[in-house]
């Protein structure tokens, strides 16, 4: 018992100590707030002390600032007004000054009127003292006076304009003829004429019959791919081509000379060869084109690829037998000579002279004259008005610009020298190009190509539009149209060729 009492008190002081020790606790905490928080006011009060004081110092170099802002507008504006009140000054005594001159002017004016009305009242009265003593008014007087001198001196005027309008058209002619001696004489080329034939030579006779070919194969794959005719006949140790278009017989020919260098002649190599000679020949033309600016002096960075390549297929074009780009550097060339004496601009003699031909070298393959081909062929590659109009200006009665008047000379020149055209070729070409043109007016045709002298024309029909059947009735359709509209001597060979080509590869 005694010990649970024990227990029960040990248990009650344990509380109560306890009990006095939390709240001693518990009363430090509450000081230890107030003292944080009394801190914290303390801090926040020196901050706003510290705020306030910057805000006023801020605050009076802002009103510093202003006044004195508001000194320096002050003294600016005390100038301006005293820089306006001098102008004032000024412009008060240069009005005085005007209307002292004006009013002298004035004066003067009034003093030059009067002057000029006793002048006229002279006048007048010494016209009326003229009347009156020759009894003639003035106009009748003035009159009188040129009847007289133009019947004294009529003679001697009419001899006179006849002699200056006689001087002047001599002088005129004179000038027109050293021009064109010296221009014709700085260019006094030469030119060789085409012909519608080329020749290639063989090593031996029987080569003849390997380029025949089986049946004649190979010759017949020749001139189905080249539009030219193969003649092989006892002449030794050569074949001609025939045909009117100096391209294909160049193809034909190059074509040939490789074959016959290779001896592998079978129509798989005949296409070959003849593709490789047109990649060959448009670098030789590309390079023709070249070789004629550098002539000219006209670089090539000038004209675009393409242009210059056109350019040079002129090489392979004919105009009434005369070389087309030779005509065409030899046109330049005059036309330079005569722009240098008339002053004209050279850039578009030289160029415009160069290419005023230049739709000869597609109009074998385009439909149009070749003034119009060659105005869009040159609008194409962005050649100024300047210089595409030549090429329609030398075929006016009267071009528009000097420069066009001087490439219209320079082309009469060159083609009306002894020698350089040959009617009857260019004639015999027309021909066939009407003859190719009428054939290919038709549906279906892929190519056509007129030979042996334009008695006979070969067309090449596309296989997935004209059929075996509908083949015959083209033939015919085909000649009806040349009998109709085409005026040949003797009879001309329609033969229609359709042929269907399907190509593989095995990879």
């Amino acid at each position: 018992m005694t010990t649970f009492l024990i227990a029960i008190a040990a248990l009650g002081g344990g509380l109560l100590i306890g009990w006095l020790l939390r709240d001693q606790k518990g009363k430090n905490n509450i000081h230890s707030a107030e003292a944080k928080a009394k801190k914290i006011i303390q801090e926040a009060e020196e901050k706003e002390k510290d705020v306030l004081i910057r805000a006023k110092d801020k605050a009076v170099k802002i009103l510093e600032d202003a006044r004195l802002d508001q000194k320096n507008i002050l003294e600016d504006l005390s100038k301006q007004r005293q820089e306006l009140n001098d102008r004032e000054k000024a412009f008060s005594a240069k009005l005085l000054e005007i209307d002292e001159q004006k009013t002298q002017v004035e004066q003067n004016l009034a003093s030059i009127e009067t002057r000029l009305k006793e002048v006229d009242t002279m006048k007048e009265e010494e016209v009326q003292k003229i009347q009156e003593i020759a009894s003639l008014t003035k106009d009748q007087a003035t009159e009188r006076l040129m009847q007289l001198v133009e019947e004294q001196n009529r003679d001697t005027l009419i001899s006179r304009m006849r002699k200056l309008e006689e001087e002047s058209q001599d002088e005129i002619d004179k000038k027109a003829r050293n021009i064109l001696a010296v221009a014709v004489q700085r260019q006094a080329g030469s030119h060789v004429q085409e012909t519608t034939t080329s020749y290639v030579e063989l090593p031996s006779d029987e080569m003849k019959g390997r380029i025949i070919g089986r049946e004649g194969r190979n010759i017949k794959a020749i001139e189905n791919l080249t539009g030219c005719e193969l003649i092989v006949d006892e002449t030794p140790g050569m074949i001609t081509i025939s045909g009117f278009s100096p391209i294909r017989r160049q193809v034909a020919k190059r074509a040939l000379s490789k074959l016959i260098e290779d001896g592998r002649i079978h129509p798989g190599r005949i296409e070959d060869a003849i593709a490789e000679s047109k990649r060959e020949l448009a670098l030789d033309m590309k390079k023709a084109g070249e070789d004629a600016l550098y002539e000219m002096g006209i670089s090539t960075a000038e004209l675009d690829p393409k242009l210059v390549q056109i350019l040079g297929r002129m090489k392979y074009r004919t105009s009434y037998g005369q070389n087309a780009l030779l005509h065409s550097i030899e046109v330049a060339k005059l036309s330079v000579a005569i722009g240098e004496q008339l002053g004209a601009d050279m850039k578009v003699c030289r160029l415009g002279g160069l290419l005023h031909d230049i739709g000869k070298a597609v109009d074998h393959d385009l439909q149009g004259g070749h003034p119009e081909l060659g105005v869009q062929i040159m609008k194409k590659f962005g050649m100024p008005e300047e210089i595409w109009y030549q090429s329609i200006g030398h075929h006016e009665d009267k071009p528009r610009t000097l420069e066009a008047v001087i490439v219209k000379a320079a082309d009469a020149i060159s083609g009306a020298r002894p020698g350089a055209r040959k009617d009857s070729y260019e004639l015999y070409v027309k021909r066939l190009e009407e003859l190719e043109n009428a054939v290919n007016s038709f549906e279906g045709i892929d190519r056509s190509y007129a030979i042996q002298a334009g008695r006979e024309v070969r067309v090449f029909v596309n296989p997935t539009q004209v059929d075996d059947l509908s083949a015959e009735k083209l033939a015919r359709d085909i000649a009806l149209k040349l009998e109709q509209e085409l005026k040949y001597p003797g009879e001309i060979r329609v033969t229609l060729i359709r042929e269907k080509r399907v190509t593989e590869y095995a990879r």
